[in-house]
């Protein structure tokens, strides 16, 4: 990818699951062996509660499905340990992210990576990735409240330094546009399993392969 002028562009955001690394899959499959361990069966309508969101609202999400008594901190402990074992074994970057990660230190332009997964989560990826090419990471669970709210990425923006209004954020679901949109930053939507429709200073595309500087610096661009 060829280093194209980015003026107005501070820094980029990005999500990890879905948007970075292919775990959102990894993810879903350590929901569905919990909730099949609970007697339940994942739908379409879970997924807002399932996707993007940090473990402890996902694990209250569950057992208030179950007529069990289900524990949800003994449930959000299980969630973890699975995923992060699941995530250790087998977590594979998406098409496009490490040229892009690259592109973007070449540029000089800063980036950090804003995650509802919790801390061993994150330094695993950011082991795979190469932790060279972030600035800052910000972790569930090192900020008052996690996505959707803002707190991520205003913990990221400050350890940066860096402007809302001319930063740009990656993101794949719902809940985490609605966390970086909150925290002022233009948004890059590449979808996974949950749909997001284009709107003010959000750009929706279907992979990273398809984003480059030049797009990046136009989103920061734009009022």
């Amino acid at each position: 990818m060829s280093r194209v002028p980015t003026t107005g562009l501070q820094a980029v955001l990005f999500d990890m699951d879905g948007t970075l690394v292919d775990t959102e899959r990894l993810w879903l499959r350590t929901v569905e062996e919990a909730a099949l361990g609970l007697g339940l069966a994942l739908t379409e309508a879970d997924l807002p509660s399932v996707l993007g969101q940090a473990i402890e609202p996902c694990a209250r999400h569950l057992a208030s499905r179950t007529a069990r008594a289900a524990d949800p901190a003994r449930l959000a402990a299980s969630l973890e340990a699975r995923f992060t074992e699941l995530v250790r074994g087998r977590v594979e970057p998406l098409p496009g992210a490490v040229e892009l990660l690259t592109a973007l230190r070449t540029a000089g332009t800063p980036t950090a990576l804003v995650s509802a997964s919790p801390r061993p989560v994150v330094d695993t990826v950011l082991d795979v990735l190469g932790r060279h090419l972030f600035v800052t990471s910000v972790a569930e669970g090192e900020t008052p409240r996690t996505k959707p709210f803002p707190d991520p990425y205003r913990a990221a923006l400050t350890a940066l330094g860096a402007d809302p209004g001319r930063c740009v954020a990656v993101e794949d679901t719902p809940t985490g546009v609605a966390s970086a949109e909150a925290a002022g930053c233009a948004v890059l939507a590449v979808p996974s399993y949950t749909a997001v429709p284009p709107g003010p200073r959000r750009t929706v595309v279907g992979t990273l392969l398809e984003v480059d500087l030049a797009l990046l610096g136009r989103l920061a661009a734009v009022p």
